[in-house]
């Protein structure tokens, strides 16, 4: 562990991230490659305060209000964690003992929850079209109530997953890596295989391998998107994948062959998701209030996924790769486990036992992320306040 957070300072003070200041994180493509390093370096930087015991509040005071309309452990803990490490305190907000049950506007709402707020994590990741689209109309809410005078500042929102993007995660992944490989541009010309794989249940979301396949070309790395036939993306996002590569001088390839992504590769990113077309079809059953029609559209996806249980993350398929068993394996948990969590899925147990620790390390990013996140949107001059807080010393944990 580095001793000073000056090399972190050093690079903040080489990239231009002034606009990141009130403004909201929602979509890692919105973001410059400047904005994004600056995330990394500030999540390294706390991170390495935190370690030395040294206090990073940021604030004496405050809330940071969560909403998660899906389920979530390592997000849910990782927000609450990355808050309270800038001295925000927690309030999860409940749809089902609120007003919006009784429905009260997205707008009322936003403004309600907002008025000693600083920060408001959303996680809205089940249907197309829906997600993103609601986090940004919390947000045109709450910055239209502080342009009107009603709120005295304007709480800014981080995107804890939605039906697009999942930030907060593909921010930990390469976090995780950069840590690993020794530096981000260590990462140029690394092979990464983005790949389906099989899972008994259905309805995952897209947003975890499109927030991959968006975010890792732009530094260099040579993605692979594998699935089979059907399980495609969101198009426009592919698009963007390529768009994105072509601009670094990367690549960005699609299979519909798991065993040839894995060829060579240095990093292997199996996990299930659903078809575009089916999770479209999904979310309009659901607009309609067609409990039948959800009932059978679950049916045929899962009669669909059962053809395609070769699609599992081997010790055999590991051996293609260019570090065998050593090379990284990552997931974004929890993964569905053969013999363990289900009978088959995703991973085999030997491939993922092995992995265990480094797959913990990945998660471990994730409070950093979002705390980074909140940091650069909060902090008007954020090497200047990473300056007073390693000068000021404050202990985080107080012994005599």
């Amino acid at each position: 562990m580095a001793t000073t957070i000056q090399p972190y300072l050093d690079k903040l003070a080489k990239l231009d991230f002034s606009k990141m200041y009130n403004e909201d994180f929602l979509l890692t493509w919105e973001k410059s490659t400047d904005e994004l390093q600056a995330l990394y370096a500030v999540a390294d930087a706390l991170r390495n305060l935190r370690e030395r015991n040294i206090s990073t509040r940021l604030f004496e005071s405050g809330l940071a209000v969560s909403l998660f309309r899906d389920n979530s452990t390592r997000t849910r803990f990782s927000f609450a964690s990355g808050s309270n490490l800038l001295g925000l305190q927690l309030m999860d907000l409940d749809e089902g003992k609120s007003q919006i049950a009784h429905g009260e506007t997205v707008r009322e709402t936003a403004t309600m929850i907002s008025f000693m707020a600083d920060v408001i994590g959303i996680r809205d990741d089940k249907f197309i079209g829906k997600g993103d689209a609601y986090m940004r109309e919390v947000s045109a809410s709450v910055k239209q109530a502080f342009e009107d005078g009603v709120l005295d500042h304007r709480p800014t929102l981080v995107s804890l997953q939605s039906d697009m993007d999942h930030p907060t995660q593909s921010t930990a992944d390469i976090l995780y890596l950069i840590n690993e490989f020794g530096g981000l541009e260590n990462l140029r010309g690394k092979k990464v295989a983005v790949t389906w794989a099989y899972s008994p249940s259905y309805g995952k979301p897209l947003s975890c391998p499109q927030s991959l396949i968006t975010l890792l070309p732009r530094f260099g790395m040579d993605v692979t998107l594998a699935h089979p036939e059907g399980y495609d993306l969101m198009p426009e996002l592919v698009d963007v994948a390529g768009k994105f590569a072509a601009e670094s001088g990367a690549t960005f390839k699609k299979t519909y062959n798991m065993a040839e992504a894995f060829e060579g590769a240095d990093i292997v990113i199996p996990k299930s998701w659903a078809p575009y077309a089916a999770m479209e079809k999904r979310t309009n059953l659901y607009a309609a209030g067609d409990d039948a029609g959800i009932d059978a559209l679950e049916k045929e996806l899962l009669a669909q996924n059962a053809t395609h249980k070769d699609w599992c993350c081997t010790t055999d398929l590991m051996a293609k790769t260019a570090h065998g068993m050593d090379t990284i394996y990552m997931h974004p948990l929890p993964a569905d486990i053969n013999g363990v969590s289900c009978e088959h899925g995703e991973v085999e147990n030997e491939v993922f036992d092995y992995h265990r620790d480094g797959l913990y390390k990945e998660a471990s990013y994730k409070p950093y992320a979002i705390a980074a996140m909140i940091f650069l949107q909060k902090a008007k001059d954020p090497i200047a306040t990473l300056k007073a807080l390693e000068q000021g010393d404050t202990p985080r944990w107080f012994q005599a």
